[in-house]
């Protein structure tokens, strides 16, 4: 029998209150990383309450932040996942479809660029999308265009559901302290949280130290470079004497720039734009073309400064805030999207808190610890005064392009992490 009577309307999740027992996520630090926990938590787990804290006022604008991010393909599957990759994010990203990681011939040593009879001015390691089956690699988007859409995405889900789901910007945390069962997190008020997420790093040098942590004494000179040959689309890293060099594709012509240098002599720091402009044209392979023009560089002091646990009580911490990293790699911002992922898929898993604590512990630990080894690794070879240490690196650089399904497997790992 069918009611005569229009049906009302269901009432928004907004009415519907939640249980007494639904678990409270606080949320420290609205960047990437931060957000994408959220919004995902917010998806995963209906029941729980999910607050998130930012010490930035929200009429800043934070799209104007124009720092370059590389992304991998598997960061992108996960925004576009969360829903914020199409529109904004997309329009604003250059795929990355190849990758050419070399060094300059200077460091091979002469009797090494003397006897080098391959393509190119030495060995070099080639990754391309279409071997690996895959439309991208990864892709380059500046930081603004990426937070954001999802500060946007998290504000809509906040007004849609304001009964679980809470966006505290303006508000600093200055403290979290462990209580029975939870945490208290300081934001003016204090407040009990059953489990508080640490997603604000900030940059090396500006970090206390953690338990694992060293000086690489680098500095990274970030910017952008005109490049008009550059062929679209080709991500390029080059190893010199001074550290690593690296530049990211943007819109055709133009790259984004990361430069490391040697901190207690820097070549960089008293020249001039057409000085410095000169020395880039030194540095990366002919293949680049000319460089005609370079922005204002900001720079970075480069450290390792990592935690030994994600997990302290009911405190997680991830990305910058668990494992600042040597941008050698370019792996940062994507290893703390998937300390997010990891968390929530776990936490997803079953309503005990801290079984999913010691889940995400164990699932992050083999993904993690390659990448703070491989970036340290990397980062401390260029402070190596040992004789032959730029032919070693070579020769491996011969070898892994040599080895097919090595590479791919080193493509995967950069693409999706250790799975």
């Amino acid at each position: 029998m069918v009611d005569p009577e229009p049906l009302a309307e269901a009432p928004p999740a907004a009415a519907v209150p939640l249980p007494a027992s639904a678990p409270s996520l606080a949320v420290v630090g609205a960047g990437p990383a931060g957000l994408a926990l959220a919004l995902r938590a917010a998806e995963a787990l209906p029941q729980a309450r999910i607050t998130v804290f930012d010490a930035r006022p929200l009429d800043k604008d934070v799209g104007a932040d124009a720092r370059t991010l590389a992304l991998s393909l598997g960061s992108v599957q996960l925004l576009q996942w969360l829903g914020v990759w199409r529109g904004g994010i997309e329009a604003a990203s250059q795929p990355i479809t190849e990758v050419q990681v070399s060094q300059q011939p200077a460091v091979l040593g002469p009797l090494a660029q003397a006897l080098w009879r391959g393509p190119g001015d030495g060995p070099r390691v080639c990754i391309r999308a279409a071997d690996e089956g895959v439309a991208q690699l990864g892709a380059v988007v500046a930081y603004g265009a990426i937070v954001a859409p999802m500060q946007a995405a998290w504000l809509a889900r906040c007004a849609a559901e304001p009964q679980r789901c809470l966006a505290r910007f303006g508000t600093p945390v200055a403290a979290l302290k462990p209580v029975p069962g939870g945490v208290e997190v300081d934001a003016g008020i204090a407040e009990t949280h059953d489990l508080a997420v640490v997603a604000e790093g900030g940059v090396f040098a500006e970090q206390a130290r953690k338990g694992l942590a060293h000086d690489y004494r680098q500095t990274a000179w970030v910017g952008q470079v005109e490049v008009p040959a550059a062929p679209p689309g080709v991500a390029w890293e080059r190893f010199t004497r001074e550290g690593p060099a690296a530049l990211l594709p943007l819109r055709p012509g133009r790259a984004a720039l990361v430069w490391c240098v040697a901190s207690d002599a820097d070549p960089v720091a008293a020249l001039d734009e057409a000085q410095r402009l000169a020395l880039l044209n030194t540095v990366f392979p002919a293949e680049v073309g000319p460089i005609t023009a370079v922005s204002p560089l900001k720079r970075f002091p480069l450290g390792l400064n990592a935690e030994r646990r994600l997990v302290d009580g009911r405190v997680v911490r991830i990305g910058n805030a668990a494992q600042t990293l040597h941008p050698v790699a370019g792996q940062g911002l994507n290893l703390g999207l998937r300390d997010a992922h990891e968390l929530v898929e776990a936490l997803h898993d079953g309503p005990d808190l801290d079984a999913a604590l010691r889940r995400v512990e164990r699932r992050r630990a083999p993904d993690r610890w390659a990448m703070i080894a491989a970036t340290d690794f990397l980062a401390r070879s260029f402070t190596w005064t040992l004789p032959g240490a730029g032919l070693a690196r070579g020769a491996g650089m011969a070898a892994l392009q040599a080895l097919g399904p090595v590479r791919s497997l080193l493509a995967r790992r950069m693409m999706f992490g250790s799975r």
